[in-house]
């Protein structure tokens, strides 16, 4: 009996790796979470207007609710010309005109199912799973190696991640490109694979990706040029700084170019909850706060205050008053 466990796992272990085992077990867990009715994901908050708008998808007039408690599994397709600009400048729309594409492929010109917007994440989910993996144990195929696959599903398998890519929150994207940027710089530290070029693109490219995927995200520029000044190090590397120099040129213009891309209006609300809901709540005496900044002590008033405000506020967040006499005295800084 020993010896024909003994062969049974030499078998396994010779035709499953970790990576493969993570991959199988992450599918089948998310894909029945997904796909397998009754359909699961997350529903419309009022954000998913920047998304879908733009990119020629639009609500359907159905019994839910404007802003529902449950996932809305059908979108109308545009048949007319979309007249919505970008709102908000992101690579989530990537993601988006390729469920689109395949949705218009296998399914409806006229409407979308989520399932589609689900599948394409799902996909590019497991490439990073895979990739991660393989990259925590290479090169063994040890018990140990095979708990950390386990453990790999156990965390990101979560459904408190997978339930975003039925939904059009650019929050997927996020996970996914941080997927890959991970395996690729373990894998480019611990010498996975002979040619560094592909790891190292898939670094810059997901970099990228993940800089421009929520405007957000544009002050994480600094801290990936630094892990990737970090590639000029590489041994045997001395012919391509120049590739990984103008890589990391590339991650800082990302960087600046999504936070230029911020609208007035996103910049004063973000402003505004900023002073509200942290400089006025982090300190006992918030007046004499913010007059030392040069800041009107009436507007200590607005403590807690929301820039959409539910009911009534003390004063009107996006007024020209407001814009003139705190927004524009307040800063990053």
């Amino acid at each position: 009996m020993k010896h024909f466990f003994a062969r049974s796992i030499k078998k396994f272990t010779n035709r499953v790796s970790p990576a493969l085992l993570a991959v199988i077990l992450a599918a089948i867990i998310s894909g029945i979470l997904l796909f397998v009715p009754p359909i699961n994901g997350l529903a419309d908050n009022g954000d998913f207007y920047r998304s879908i708008l733009s990119n020629g998808i639009y609500r359907l007039h159905t019994s839910y609710s404007q802003y529902s408690d449950y996932v809305i599994p059908k979108f109308g397709i545009m048949q007319y010309f979309n007249e919505n600009q970008v709102s908000v400048l992101s690579s989530q729309s990537i993601f988006i005109q390729i469920a689109l594409f395949l949705n218009k492929l296998f399914y409806s010109r006229t409407i979308f199912d989520i399932r589609f917007m689900g599948l394409v994440y799902y996909l590019f989910y497991l490439g990073g799973i895979y990739l991660l993996t393989k990259a925590l144990v290479h090169p063994f195929r040890k018990i140990s190696s095979y708990v950390l696959g386990l453990l790999i599903v156990f965390i990101f398998a979560d459904s408190a991640y997978t339930l975003y890519f039925n939904s059009f929150f650019a929050e997927p994207g996020m996970l996914i490109c941080m997927l890959y940027l991970c395996a690729a710089i373990i894998s480019l530290a611990r010498d996975v694979y002979q040619k560094k070029w592909t790891m190292i693109s898939l670094f810059f490219v997901s970099t990228v990706l993940l800089i421009t995927n929520k405007q957000q995200n544009a002050p994480l520029a600094l801290s990936f040029i630094v892990v990737a000044v970090g590639l000029m190090f590489l041994p045997k590397f001395k012919a391509r700084k120049l590739a990984v120099g103008l890589g990391i040129t590339v991650v800082m213009l990302a960087g600046i170019g999504i936070y230029e891309s911020i609208g007035s209006e996103i910049v004063g609300a973000n402003s505004f909850q900023t002073f509200s809901h942290g400089v006025l709540l982090e300190t006992g005496d918030p007046t004499k706060k913010i007059e030392k900044g040069g800041v009107d002590g009436q507007f200590a008033l607005m403590r807690n205050e929301n820039y959409y405000a539910k009911a009534y506020t003390t004063l009107d967040p996006s007024s020209k008053y407001v814009k003139k006499h705190l927004i524009d005295k307040t800063g990053f800084g």
